[in-house]
């Protein structure tokens, strides 16, 4: 999305649509984009269908008049002809005006997310918006929002800040207390996940891995096995898995959202990298392959190895849900399946016996497209 608007605004004006904010279960997070040209051509989808030809006829009418506008879209009940959602949520859509002069600030933008750098994209809810980028280490006074902006950031969350119904003057600056509603999208570089070991079961769950959004990293000290070849389109790292992952911790690589799958079935290699691996607090999940008198051997192999008991709390293993899968491609399934419902809060219930909502606490999303559009 963002080559798309990069390209087309040099161009002319477009109209870009984003969601805001929702509520219930609504069809897309905060943060999905369209465009739409002079012309009438739509890039992008910001519910699959229920709204999009409402969104259409309200960016032609900012494109004509150059005010942004915001848009609220709600359930339509039994009426088939109502525009609006047929889930049962509601979304807030605002559309602004791109142009030319806004080419550069976009450009920017694009240039941060491919060199990886944590940034977020704030704009003013207002008729005339305003736009700046924020990234983790900017201290420039910005309104009153900056707190609040770079908390956002900080954590990886788009959402919106402020409360005010006001305009900001020319420079975006509505005085010491100005607080407009503003719009704040967060793009952080993609989740990791680093996977111990360089078997099939492996390539099934690093291939699942890329395909849901982690860069994933396969790190073996058997150069034979671990191959890009074998592994095509991720990291492989020839090493010893539990030096690996010292020597990133050591380096800052490792956060919050990093990911840890041991699936070396060897305990030369399993018990060192299981140890390091709960030795760093804030990992998301650290999990291990192998049967259950695997596990009750490694986990007294690991309390020999100095691992206090109550950090073993923190392991998955055997790793993956209960699907009874077979192949490496199944019990990848199972893997990413335990891993999504742990980092997101998910029950694993199969939803046709829970009620409410299909989707709350949505996590952050980059919905400008992934890091790696070209």
């Amino acid at each position: 999305m963002l080559d798309a608007v990069v390209t087309e605004a040099a161009r002319g004006p477009v109209a870009l649509a984003r969601v805001v904010t929702t509520s219930g279960s609504s069809p897309r997070a905060a943060g999905a984009a369209m465009l739409v040209t002079a012309d009438g051509r739509v890039f992008g989808s910001l519910s699959g269908g229920c709204v999009e030809s409402a969104v259409v006829e309200a960016a032609r009418t900012v494109l004509d008049n150059g005010t942004a506008s915001t848009e609220y879209f709600a359930d339509t009940g039994d009426d088939l002809f109502a525009i609006g959602l047929t889930c049962g949520g509601e979304i807030e859509v605002f559309i602004e005006s791109i142009g030319p002069d806004d080419v550069a600030l976009f450009a920017e933008l694009r240039a941060l997310r491919a060199a990886d750098i944590g940034v977020a994209l704030a704009t003013t809810m207002t008729s005339r918006p305003h736009r700046r980028l924020f990234t983790r280490d900017d201290a420039t006074r910005w309104l009153s929002l900056d707190r609040d902006v770079q908390a956002l950031l900080s954590s990886g969350v788009t959402g919106v800040v402020g409360a005010d119904d006001c305009e900001p003057d020319a420079l975006g600056a509505g005085g010491p207390g100005s607080r407009p509603r503003t719009f704040v999208q967060s793009f952080t570089s993609a989740p990791r996940m680093i996977l111990a070991g360089a078997n099939d079961f492996v390539r099934a769950l690093a291939q699942m891995g890329t395909a849901v959004g982690y860069r994933v990293t396969v790190v073996d000290a058997r150069e034979v096995f671990a191959t890009a070849t074998r592994f095509p389109g991720v990291q492989v790292v020839v090493d010893w898995p539990h030096r690996y992952l010292q020597a990133q911790q050591e380096a800052g690589r490792l956060d919050e959202r990093t990911v840890v799958v041991v699936m070396t079935h060897d305990a030369k290699f399993d018990v060192p990298m299981i140890a390091a691996a709960l030795a760093v607090d804030e990992l998301a999940f650290v999990g291990a392959m192998g049967s259950r008198r695997t596990q009750a051997d490694r986990r007294a192999r690991l309390v020999d190895h100095g691992v206090d008991p109550a950090a073993l709390g923190r392991l998955h293993a055997p790793v993956g849900l209960d699907l009874q899968a077979h192949s490496p491609a199944e019990t990848a399934v199972s893997i990413l399946a335990e891993i999504i419902a742990t980092v997101r809060g998910g029950s694993t219930a199969a939803l046709g016996e829970l009620t409410g909502p299909l989707h709350t606490g949505l996590g952050p999303r980059n919905v400008l497209g992934p890091r790696t559009e070209q």
